[in-house]
Parts: structure tokens; sequence; C-alpha cells
């Protein structure tokens, strides 16, 4: 591990050390009112935010965000259109991008990782990208400032874990049920047992995603885990009700996982 972290670990791991549970929500870029919806994530006590660059055949989304991808893509949206308003949205919280490993091969793993950081994006999420073949992307993207978040799946060994941990920056992405992420009426043990295993061989901050659905179970999540990562149910606020109502709901999981009283 690198004696220096990144913008995102940095504040995660001061923020770790303050007592503070992590939320970073995930909005898909492109889809109307997705610029108001960051931003009000971040009026609303989100840590980071991971915003989705839609692609055509999205191998870890589920029925929602699939919905919202299509759409972006209906408008024409593109992964240029999206970073270009990045440095617009004006936000003081860190902003990662979410997308799928053929959007980096298409222009090449340095043009990507630079074109992220001109837009001011410091973290990046490739589901499909496995550890084994991430040599060419991590070494383009730490050289860009890039804090390249990898994920660990339940289903992962144990001798695994510590090597996904070790190549993880900013935070380590816990995947808190096999398949694709979606609203759910209970939070999966996979996802509190996943992220128990994680604690014990990394000091890198760990975060739930997939399947933690609403302010209850992140709130159950964040008692093992150190945040949570939030999509479906942010995304489908946005499509029912816009940008402020998913604002209402961050501030609803923010209060829920600072705990009883604290922000109520």
């Amino acid at each position: 591990m690198a004696d220096s972290f990144g913008r995102i670990e940095s504040e995660f791991r001061a923020k770790r050390a303050a007592g503070r549970k992590l939320l970073v929500p995930y909005i898909t870029g492109g889809y109307p009112g997705w610029q108001d919806a960051i931003r009000a994530c971040a009026a609303n006590g989100a840590d980071a935010i991971e915003i989705g660059i839609p692609f055509s055949d999205p191998v870890m989304d589920g029925p929602v965000i699939q919905q919202a991808s299509q759409a972006a893509l209906d408008d024409g949206i593109t992964p240029n259109a999206i970073l270009d308003e990045v440095p617009n949205l004006d936000v003081e919280i860190p902003l990662t991008v979410m997308t799928y490993y053929n959007l980096v091969h298409h222009p090449g793993p340095e043009r990507f990782a630079a074109s992220l950081q001109r837009a001011g994006i410091v973290g990046a999420i490739l589901p499909d990208l496995p550890l084994e073949e991430s040599g060419p992307w991590c070494a383009a993207a730490d050289a860009h400032g890039i804090e390249t978040i990898m994920l660990a799946a339940p289903t992962a060994p144990d001798d695994r874990l510590p090597k996904v941990a070790a190549r993880s920056r900013g935070f380590l992405y816990s995947v808190g049920l096999l398949g694709v992420t979606g609203e759910r009426s209970s939070l999966a043990q996979t996802a509190t047992d996943l992220a128990a295993r994680l604690k014990l061989v990394t000091e890198v901050p760990v975060l739930v995603g997939v399947g933690v659905s609403n302010a209850e179970q992140a709130y159950e999540a964040t008692r093992v885990a150190d945040g949570v990562i939030q999509g479906a149910s942010m995304v489908r606020r946005l499509m029912e009700s816009g940008p402020d109502a998913v604002g209402d709901y961050v501030a609803e999981v923010r209060a829920a996982i600072d705990g009883e009283g604290s922000t109520r």
C-alpha cells in the first residue's frame, strides 16, 4: 500500500477515525436531472458520489439502473458528454465513475484515465475488470491520480481477499450479494458476512454495495462495514420524483447511519 493516499481514501480514513459512517450514492450520468441529483446528494450528507457512465451491456446493473442508463443512451449521452459536465457540478465531495471496461478499452487506459483527471474525477469502479487483468488500467489510473476501487465478491476464498484489498484505492467495494443491483426487502446475510471478513484483512475502508435498499438496511450494514453504496434506491427516486426526492432520501439515510437521535 502506498504511503500517501488519494483524496477519497484520505478523507474516508479521516472520517472513519472520527466515528462517521460513509455514504456513497450512485447516480446515472446523463439521465434527466442527474446534475441536480448529485448536488442534492452532496448537500444532504453524501461523502462521495458514484456517477454511472451508461453502457449498452451493464452486466452488474439491475432493471432500475438499466432503465435509467438506456434512457440516457437513447438521449444520445456519451462518456465525454458526462465528463464535460462534471466541472460544472460544483460540489465539494469526491466524485468517482462506475462503468464497464469496454469504455476504457476503446480509448485505451491512458486516455481514459487522463480524461477522468481533466474532468476532476478522482476514482473509478470497473466491475467487469478482474484483478488478474487490471495491471494496465491500474498503472494508468495511478499515474493520473485516479483511485481504482476494487470489488470483493461474497464467493471469494479467504486467500483472495487480501490481494483484492491490497490493490484497492479509495475504498473497497464489498458486494452485498450475488446478482445484479436492485432493491430488496431485507439485507442479505452475505452483505454483513463479507464486510466482516474484509475488515479482518485490510485497513482500507470497506463499504457495502448491491442490495442495500433503504435507510434501515444502511444502518444494519454500517454496524459492520465502514459505509454503504446505494444505487437502485437513489435512481428510482430520481426517475419517479426528481432530484429533490434523492436529496431527501440521502438525508434520511444519513440520519439513520449516524445513529439514533444524532441528526433526527
